[in-house]
């Protein structure tokens, strides 16, 4: 981690909303914080196509939803090792950051989410492409109030 990324707990000192972003090349899943920060709710996906479009969409939709602070899934091997993904969500962080000055953005483990999301849409028995357009959302869903539970405690 560079020593001037924001951390999850240096959100505590901002207010408002957080803003969740599960980024994908496809899609890219958002969700947001109630005014209180106890629950997380999607709020469905955004997929201009490309790093650049997707930051401006992104910053658009926090700029609407009055986002004090963004969380972005950070895909880490099983291992903790950072591999391509990686830093490609790093990269869509520092695109996203240009664009939102002011507004601090912090990276989270994003290990086992889509696994968790994946494993509630088979209990629900959510299929086909509802499934395709609901999975992105339900990540970016778990990114959020995993962020949320450590901002508690």
């Amino acid at each position: 981690m560079d020593r001037n990324e924001t951390k999850i707990t240096d959100l505590k000192e901002t207010k408002g909303r957080i803003l969740g972003v599960d980024f994908g090349d496809a899609r890219t899943g958002l969700a947001v914080s109630d005014i209180g920060r106890f629950l997380a709710s999607g709020i469905g996906y955004v997929s201009p196509g490309g790093i650049e479009k997707t930051a401006d969409h992104v910053a658009e939709v926090a700029r609407a939803q009055k986002a004090g602070a963004v969380v972005v899934g950070l895909p880490k091997n099983m291992d903790g090792s950072e591999g391509f993904r990686a830093e490609r969500c790093r990269e869509f962080a520092a695109l996203l950051g240009q664009r939102l000055e002011g507004v601090p953005i912090a990276m989270i483990d994003e290990r086992l989410t889509t696994m968790s999301a994946s494993r509630y849409l088979n209990e629900t028995n959510t299929r086909g492409s509802r499934r395709k357009g609901v999975i992105d959302t339900l990540s970016a869903e778990i990114i959020l109030q995993n962020a949320l539970d450590r901002l508690k405690h």
